[in-house]
């Protein structure tokens, strides 16, 4: 089935709890001790439930008899009914239509006329401690079908021009940076516009896709074509305050089996019209559940290939292959393979991440990945790659994070014929390697080693991984991470605005934890080679990029892209850098490339895009 926010806690009990917690700001409750039926509202309409800021002003009231067209029906996940009143206000902040849980299937149709009795309630997606907006809706109802047969009422057309340029209003300093007892300005505001139209027969035409549908039969299109377009067909998250207002997550209202959701990359085209209600749902915010489903035009997006390295040039690479284990298809192997051998061009080190134990997310204290590793790189030499030799340390059991069971690590791949490794034993999941002066020149204590693994900063977290290199006789220091993951974070369409980050207090201690690393590096030689490579989990304008730039030490090598090509990995419609390669100053003249084969892509073989950089050292 399509997928949908879950609603495993009883809508009563999660409208109790906002009440208590006070996020339901225009709720009003009867303290009487009488046992008599609370009052009903009658001669309400669904204008008057919606109000004109993002929680109703009858939320916790009894309604009698709301009347309206029937625009939508959901027979699967949050089972329920939509429903539109045909003769609007005159107050573009008012919707006119709204949401009735059922919590079974609907007894209603499309186009029934029919009238709803029940208690206006909040539900907020995800939970009272997501920051989520909340959904209004119509729960515990009684429902009476006047009429069937009745046309709809006409959709709110979403175009370029209907969505404001700005995102959101910031939110009121006394309520917590809260949006929701703020005015809704829709001609103003892009989450305004969407929330004054929440429940409402809404469409949109002919629009590009920017994020391509996924394993719960969803996709994303946008409105707006010329918004931080990217090269490629997306659209770039290039900054907070740049948060894409055109983007609209589109499901469908027609079961799996009846009809099968549409597959579709970044850069193809939903033609015509897709209609139906407009919803939320904490998996995307506002999005368009359809009745009717526009048609898509592929473009052909190819998965890109980089260029060989010629003779002189070192090239380096770095991979989040996605829990990657022994248990894996052969065919995930095989195309990751392919991957490393032919759209990267069999880089000479390859940094990988989500490198995941011999047993897999299986917590048996098995925490080797051998066997992982060599069945990956005996993959590489039958897609006709070069026999790699790797280097990693196996990590404590269960203290990496990651999925549970796991015990996910970044492991160094090298090709013998190209680049050596320089082995200095003692490096363990626990001690910390360290910087000393050899023949004048930098060199590590452990190699392979560990940076800083007791401090704080990798609580939970994987610990990078720092290697020793050496290329045409020159020393190369590589340092591979992945940065604890967004886990926690608010999402841009919270009622907070600004939302909350609070995952990124411990990236930013990650960040300069390596900082300082690279900094010992470099006071012991100025002119050191290094590179921080990996999965960052943050932006290439974030904090965590400030706290591991800090001091000149490092330069995002993304940044020599031009802006539309900034991008790893794509979430929601916005294609957003992940994925990072970081240089020392020595490393001035390198050539840089993100290298598109997974993110914008239906078909995935990991849900980032690896990044290969090449100069001579």
């Amino acid at each position: 089935m399509p997928a949908a926010s879950s609603r495993t806690t009883a809508v009563s009990a999660v409208v109790t709890a906002a009440l208590a917690a006070g996020l339901l700001t225009g709720a009003t409750t009867s303290a009487s001790a009488s046992t008599s039926a609370p009052a009903v509202d009658s001669q309400v309409r669904i204008h008057d439930i919606q109000g004109s800021t993002r929680v109703s002003p009858l939320v916790g009231r009894q309604v009698g008899e709301v009347a309206g067209i029937v625009t939508g029906v959901r027979t699967y996940g949050s089972k329920g009914f939509w429903f539109q009143d045909p003769h609007p206000d005159a107050d573009p902040a008012t919707s006119e239509g709204i949401f009735v849980y059922t919590g079974s299937a609907p007894t209603v149709a499309v186009g029934d006329a029919v009238t709803v009795s029940g208690t206006v309630t909040e539900y907020v997606p995800g939970g009272l401690d997501s920051g989520n907006q909340s959904l209004t809706q119509i729960s515990k109802p009684t429902v009476a079908v006047v009429s069937s047969g009745n046309a709809l009422p006409a959709p709110v057309r979403i175009t370029e021009r209907s969505v404001p340029s700005r995102y959101s209003p910031a939110g009121d300093p006394a309520a917590g940076g809260s949006v929701n007892a703020l005015p809704l300005r829709p001609s103003r505001y892009a989450l305004d516009y969407y929330e004054s139209i929440e429940g409402m027969n809404v469409s949109v035409g002919t629009s590009r896709v920017v994020g391509a549908t996924d394993a719960h039969a969803e996709l994303w299109v946008t409105v707006k074509p010329r918004e931080n377009d990217a090269r490629r067909g997306g659209t770039v998250y290039g900054s907070y305050d740049a948060q894409n207002t055109g983007r609209i997550q589109i499901q469908s209202l027609v079961p799996l089996a009846e009809q099968p959701f549409p597959k579709a990359d970044v850069g193809d085209v939903l033609t015509g019209a897709t209609e139906g209600p407009l919803d939320f749902n904490q998996y995307g915010g506002y999005t368009l559940t359809a009745r009717t489903m526009g048609t898509v035009a592929a473009k052909g997006l190819r998965r890109e290939v980089t260029r060989k390295q010629r003779g002189g040039e070192l090239a380096v690479a770095t991979y989040n292959v996605e829990n990657l284990d022994p248990t894996d298809p052969q065919e995930k192997f095989d195309a990751l393979a392919a991957a490393v051998v032919d759209n990267l061009a069999s880089p000479d080190i390859v940094a990988l991440e989500e490198i995941q134990d011999n047993s897999g997310a299986k917590s048996d204290g098995t925490v080797a990945a051998d066997l992982t590793v060599k069945k990956f790189t005996d993959a590489i030499v039958a897609a006709g790659g070069p026999a790699y030799e790797w280097r990693s340390i196996d990590p404590e059991d269960k203290k990496d994070g990651g999925e549970p069971g796991g015990n996910i690590r970044q492991v160094f791949l090298f090709n013998p014929e190209r680049v050596s490794f320089t082995d200095r034993a003692g490096g363990d999941a626990t001690t910390a390697t360290g910087v000393v002066r050899e023949r004048g020149r930098a060199a590590l204590t452990y190699s392979p080693g560990r940076i800083d693994p007791a401090n704080t900063a990798w609580k939970d977290s994987r610990k990078p991984l720092v290697g020793e290199f050496r290329f045409r006789g020159r020393p190369v220091f590589v340092v591979a991470n992945h940065f604890a993951s967004k886990g926690g974070d608010e999402s841009i369409f919270s009622e907070h605005q600004p939302p909350t980050r609070s995952s990124e207090v411990q990236r930013h201690a990650q960040g300069q934890a390596v900082n300082t690393f690279v900094k010992k590096l470099l006071s012991v030689q100025k002119n050191a080679d290094v590179l921080v490579v990996g999965d960052i989990n943050d932006f290439e304008f974030s904090g965590t990029a400030k706290a591991l730039t800090a001091g000149g030490v490092l330069y995002p090598a993304i940044k020599s892209l031009p802006r539309s090509e900034r991008y790893t990995y794509v979430y929601q419609g916005n294609s957003q850098v992940l994925d990072q390669i970081l240089t020392s100053p020595s490393i001035r003249d390198f050539q840089y490339d993100s290298v598109h084969i997974n993110a914008e892509f239906a078909d995935q073989n990991s849900d980032h895009d690896p990044q290969v950089i090449r100069f001579r050292p």
